[in-house]
């Protein structure tokens, strides 16, 4: 089916004698065979957007619908390989073009030559279902690539092959139930735009551990769970996702670098390959895909880029893995989709975004969750996004952060004035939220210490008081506090300076589990309570705000792991023989 073009405008093309095509056909536009998407039809006109540079075409150039939708390729190869927005390979596409890519240029999504070893798991005679694992294939020594029957297609197993094999050569066949014998290989495709089937849709009941400490012990994010990340220029999106990346708890991870700045891509391309991995101990990039669609790319690819991402983490996902997708940032993807709107000539919303943006970026993050997968065996994967805003200004009350809010159930706001105190992670802890937080109560409870919890709650209320606090301090000064006051403050300062505050680039900093987060704390919270118990002891305030082992408490956090039950120990035990001789003092005082 071939029309022609009739209007050029920007990225948005029209073409007339299109009338057998559909909505989200792939065509190939003009004789560069620039690649392209219809999003409207009117009558035999269609409406498409390139995801190239369109500059130089004109009407009269013809235009070929390909028939199908915009689809990924699935199949091993795609864990340490680097992506643009509609999974173009970045680095073949380098070998050939240097470093623009150039117009209409065609490679391979996958690599067809490379032969991957396939280990058969499914036997002749074995009746399968979709999401069956036929065999497996190594892909990286973190990664187990499981091969499955393609989603709707069932039947018995006629063949299945042992041994090396490229993604396009055959590795099973199966007889059908209306008895035709058909052959698959490894490589299957999936449009982007549509969801992967589950059985079942699963309620988030353990957390995704991040090793930042104001996020797993304030804020906690779900494994299958959905977090935006808003804040202004400058206050730490990029670096807290590298963070998230780099140590949350998941076996794969999906980075899509959405409309960013180049610089910023760089960065992960040269730091993942180089990254230790502490799950593992290879290289981060053994289980990482990366998707780059920097700011200087043709903005169309942007819209599909965030699509393109879910999809790969849908199909990991289906083998039974948890997978995290950091979404940087969905507010360059709502331009491209206010942009390709303005150009449809399409009632704007709110500050021109289309009245779809709300829809949109639901159908993105609903696509996260805990899934009982498809397929006989029993799977349970899920898929965490974690989606940065890039509000202008750092004005959350604009339509992408809102539309956002109303979706997601952790929300951790960055603050400038944070950033711009050097306090990293800049996140709020007053204005951040985990609807999670309630639910995953008893996990910590039962897994870190029964009284994690009740520690949390503790935490939050000293922060929220200092809060109030403040506001007598800066009209009165601190000399008004009373002593309780006093203390609560000087506790408050010690968990923001010595807790919340993190090093992403300290070699032991950069992460913390569990267990040395709720020993940190737990100190912390234990000079507080017994500070407290001082108040009729007649210890003046000046000895317990200057006592030596706070300025222990605040150098815990560089304790090695592995050093962690002999340093904690020795501390707490520091702490009640200092506070045992402050009260002897004061006995002695009066």
């Amino acid at each position: 089916m071939s029309g022609r073009i009739v209007k050029v405008s920007g990225p948005l093309i029209v073409a007339e004698g299109m009338s057998d095509v559909q909505v989200n056909d792939v065509v190939r536009v003009s004789d560069k065979k620039l690649i392209g998407e219809v999003i409207e039809l009117r009558g035999d006109k269609a409406s498409i957007e390139v995801y190239e540079e369109t500059a130089g075409l004109g009407p009269g150039e013809p235009v070929e619908s390909t028939g199908s939708p915009l689809s990924v390729e699935l199949a091993p190869g795609l864990i340490e390989s680097i992506f643009d927005g509609i999974q173009r390979p970045l680095e073949e596409i380098y070998k050939i073009a240097g470093d623009r890519i150039t117009r209409g240029i065609d490679v391979p999504k996958l690599d067809r030559e490379k032969k991957w070893e396939f280990v058969p798991v499914a036997r002749v005679g074995d009746e399968v279902i979709g999401g069956d694992v036929i065999g497996t294939v190594q892909e990286t020594p973190a990664v187990l690539h499981k091969i499955m029957v393609p989603p709707g297609k069932s039947g018995t197993v006629e063949w299945v092959y042992s041994g090396e094999a490229t993604i396009v050569e055959p590795v099973y066949k199966l007889k059908e139930t209306d008895g035709t014998v058909k052959e698959y290989p490894m490589l299957q495709t999936w449009p982007v735009r549509k969801a992967r089937p589950y059985k079942d849709k699963l309620a988030p009941n353990e957390p995704m551990v991040t090793g930042q400490r104001v996020i797993d012990t304030l804020f906690p994010i779900a494994k299958g769970g959905v977090a935006a990340i808003p804040g202004p220029f400058g206050s730490g999106k990029t670096v807290t996702q590298h963070q998230l990346a780099k140590w949350a708890d998941a076996d794969i991870i999906i980075y899509v670098g959405c409309g960013e700045r180049g610089n910023e891509m760089t960065d992960v391309l040269n730091e993942f390959p180089g990254l230790k991995d502490p799950r593992t101990g290879l290289p981060l990039m053994k289980r990482t895909v990366l998707i780059a669609n920097t700011s200087d790319m043709p903005v169309a690819a942007r819209e599909a880029s965030i699509y393109t991402g879910i999809t790969l983490a849908e199909y990991f996902r289906d083998m039974g893995y948890k997978v995290a997708i950091m979404a940087d940032s969905t507010s360059r993807w709502a331009e491209a989709l206010r942009e390709m709107s303005s150009r449809l000539e399409e009632m704007p919303g709110e500050e021109g975004y289309p009245a779809y943006l709300s829809s949109r970026l639901a159908e993105f993050y609903e696509r996260a969750g805990v899934v009982d997968c498809i397929g006989k065996e029993k799977r349970v994967g899920a898929v965490s996004a974690i989606g940065a805003v890039s509000p202008p200004g750092g004005d959350i009350s604009e339509p992408v952060s809102q539309a956002t809010l109303r979706i997601v159930k952790v929300f951790w706001c960055l603050s400038s004035a944070l950033a711009y105190a050097r306090h990293f992670p800049a996140i709020d802890w007053l204005q951040s939220y985990s609807l999670y937080s309630d639910r995953l109560q008893k996990y910590y409870d039962a897994h870190v210490a029964p009284d994690w919890s009740k520690m949390v709650g503790q935490t939050m209320e000293i922060l929220q008081e200092e809060s109030n606090l403040n506001e007598i301090v800066r009209l009165v000064g601190i000399d008004a506090l009373g002593f309780k006051d006093r203390i609560t403050m000087e506790c408050a300062r010690s968990i923001r300076e010595d807790f919340l505050h993190q090093n992403s680039f300290h070699e032991v900093d950069t992460y913390t589990s569990l267990e040395k987060q709720y020993d940190m704390l737990k100190l912390i919270l234990s000079w507080y309570d017994k500070a407290l118990s001082m108040a009729d002891k007649h210890v003046p305030l000046e000895k317990l705000i200057d006592m030596p082992i706070r300025e222990q408490i605040g150098r815990a956090k560089y304790i090695p792991e592995q050093e962690r039950k002999e340093k904690f120990g020795q501390m707490n035990k520091e702490l009640d023989e200092a506070f045992a001789q402050l009260t002897e003092e004061g006995d002695d005082n009066a």
